[in-house]
């Protein structure tokens, strides 16, 4: 049983945002970044997967010379291979050259499952899992909070819209991505810690993986003309009084507001 996990580093969730001088981006120096929050639920998935049986667990980046250090936090936690794509060409791609990159990888590794987080915490675009999905050939569902593996298929809890949730059964080879919450994420040991960093990091390029010139900013359909800060709000009002007034103010405010 092989599984492939997805991982993207992205920044800190405590650090200083602040945009870069083109005003496409933010600026990426002197910040910390770490592994999604959602692809760390991803990786306990297969991690988990591993605990119950004989199961390699081979972990898949896509980014600078920084996202080493992802992948080596993943193979401390207990995963055995990772994958490294490593290269300028990369740079810039939207989330079909990303797929197009995953799904090159998929295909040399030809995993039984692949494991993604629902969407990143700095695009929040949810488009990889799927489109890495249809690449490859694979059926999918999105949103899993719980996952039963069978001897052939997985069964597949998944939260939609309005807090309902569907059952889903997928034949393997399959691909799913998870919800944050799904289980409780461990932590990296210390034997875990120093054994990765003697397990295998393969680094790839695009032109190893046959994707030169469809992949990059050049080939990527959709593009970041400008962020920007959100607008700032009004200035907010404080309710002073004892408990029963500040409620009742608030609960005045609330419909004026018409919610409520």
């Amino acid at each position: 049983m092989k599984i492939m996990v997805c991982l993207k580093q992205v920044p800190h969730q405590d650090a200083r945002l602040d945009i870069d001088s083109a005003g496409t981006w933010i600026q990426e120096s002197n910040i910390k970044f770490e592994i999604n929050t959602y692809d760390t639920y991803a990786l306990e998935e297969a991690l988990r997967a591993k605990d119950e049986g004989e199961c390699e667990v081979v972990v898949v980046s896509i980014g600078p010379d920084r996202t080493t250090q992802a992948l080596r936090t993943a193979l401390g936690m207990g995963a055995d291979r990772a994958v490294h794509i490593k290269d300028e060409e990369a740079d810039g791609s939207d989330a079909l050259g990303l797929a197009k990159l995953l799904a090159a990888v998929a295909k040399e590794e030809s995993p039984d499952t692949i494991f993604t987080g629902f969407m990143s915490d700095d695009d929040n675009f949810a488009a990889v899992p799927p489109m890495l999905a249809e690449l490859v050939g694979l059926p999918h569902t999105t949103a899993a909070v719980k996952v039963v593996r069978g001897d052939s298929s997985l069964t597949v809890d998944r939260e939609t819209e309005g807090g309902s949730y569907e059952v889903v059964e997928l034949p393997l080879p399959c691909l799913v991505s998870v919800q944050t919450g799904i289980n409780q994420v461990r932590y990296a040991s210390l034997k875990g810690i120093m054994a990765a960093k003697k397990k295998p990091l393969d680094v790839k390029s695009v032109a190893d993986l046959g994707l030169s010139g469809s992949v990059g900013a050049g080939a990527a359909k959709v593009k970041i003309e400008k962020i920007a800060p959100p607008p700032k709000g009004d200035t907010a009002e404080l309710l002073e009084g004892s408990t029963d007034e500040v409620v009742a103010g608030l609960v005045t405010k609330i419909k004026e507001l018409g919610l409520l």
